[in-house]
């Protein structure tokens, strides 16, 4: 179901958020007599984060992106939407059930599923893979749709409705963060909007999928999503911009400073698949761009480093990528632990580069005591002999 936000809510003065998160103990979604509030989990706006107090209760300062959702606590599942867009005068409450884990889950991670009518079959193939693995939830890092980036509302919002129907279907949650191809609008030349449309850049994603950047808890890990798009003028480019470290700094402060922590987003952190597809200065996507004076690799993220100091190199189980659309593995050796970059293939097809074609599929991770495996990559597609 689309929870689309109002043009007037996107548009209005900053609002405070409040709420409570209660434990839904009969699953309906609604908060019944008798059903207790929640302390102590983790609710944010995009820019503010707060714990619930002993009632179940939270307030958040005006600010933020519009959209308020909760970090889901381990163990536990949203009865409703996690996420809700903020309305002036309405409360923002979280229903939330027991979801017992066992000591070992799995969790799937695909992407760039580029959905459009005449691809969609593709999409649907995932859900029957991912349903056939009975996953706790499934990663899908960017690039959801064939295209916001150069096209018209009309277009864009088509293949956005497109998406999120097929992700509805999926018997598991689906946790997504926008790629490239959901920044709706901002090649201008070529999608005719103006900066002034209220769904321009980011906020289309926002009004389908709500915060484009957020975390939740599962197997003793902390899952962070990032969105690692930015753009400059009309251009995009790997970046996690200010506002989004500071939050990511907040968010962590919630969590124990040993907790083990996983990334996932759209542009990589770091890739060789520059090297693999080879330089161009062409359109539409050349391989370095000049931001502000400083020319810097597009395709991948400029300032990760500070992305790993903030969450700590002893910690950093893993980080999860799409975008150069194929199954790619970085490992760095620091002092006897790897600190791993996995970038997923892509769903929408096989993927030829150099002397290589690398198949579309996902890649299956188990978690055990909050460690993450190496993963192991399943094809979207039957191999034929």
């Amino acid at each position: 179901m689309i929870r689309a936000l109002a043009c007037s809510a996107l548009l209005a003065a900053p609002l405070a958020a409040q709420g409570s998160v209660f434990e839904d103990r009969n699953a309906n979604g609604v908060r019944d007599a008798g059903e207790p509030g929640m302390a102590g989990v983790v609710v944010s706006d995009q820019e503010h984060v707060a714990l619930t107090d002993s009632s179940g209760t939270y307030q958040l300062a005006p600010g933020g992106s519009g959209v308020v959702f909760v970090s889901l606590p381990r163990g536990f599942r949203a009865t409703g939407p996690w996420w809700q867009p903020l309305i002036r005068g309405k409360r923002a409450d979280f229903a939330l059930a027991p979801a017992p884990e066992p000591r070992t889950l799995t969790f799937v991670h695909a992407s760039d599923t580029h959905i459009q009518p005449s691809s969609a079959g593709r999409t649907v193939r995932l859900r029957a893979l991912v349903d056939s693995i009975a996953p706790r939830f499934t990663i899908i890092t960017g690039d959801l749709v064939r295209d916001a980036l150069r096209v018209g509302e009309a277009e864009a919002t088509g293949y956005y409705e497109l998406f999120a129907r097929e992700a509805a279907a999926f018997t598991a949650p689906v946790w997504t963060v926008p790629g490239n191809h959901e920044i709706f609008g901002v090649e201008r030349t070529q999608s005719g909007v103006d900066p002034s449309h209220p769904l321009y850049g980011r906020a289309m994603y926002r009004r389908y999928r709500g915060p484009d950047y957020y975390s939740f808890n599962a197997g003793g890990v902390h899952f962070v999503a990032l969105n690692t798009i930015d753009v400059d003028d009309q251009w995009y480019h790997g970046d996690v911009d200010s506002l989004q470290l500071a939050w990511l700094a907040r968010d962590l402060a919630m969590i124990p400073a040993t907790m083990p922590v996983v990334t996932f987003n759209h542009i990589p952190f770091y890739s060789v698949s520059e090297q693999l597809h080879g330089y161009t200065d062409g359109p539409p996507a050349p391989t370095l761009i000049t931001v502000k004076g400083r020319t810097q690799f597009r395709h991948t993220v400029a300032n990760a480093g500070d992305v790993i100091r903030s969450i700590g190199a002893g910690r950093y189980e893993i980080a999860l990528a799409g975008h150069v659309h194929i199954g790619e593995r970085i490992a760095f050796e620091l002092g006897g632990r790897p600190l791993r970059f996995h970038q997923g293939a892509a769903i929408v097809s096989d993927t030829p580069s150099g002397p290589f074609v690398f198949p579309s599929g996902v890649t299956v991770y188990r978690v055990t005591d909050g460690r993450v495996d190496d993963g192991t990559f399943v094809p979207l597609m039957p191999r034929t002999p």
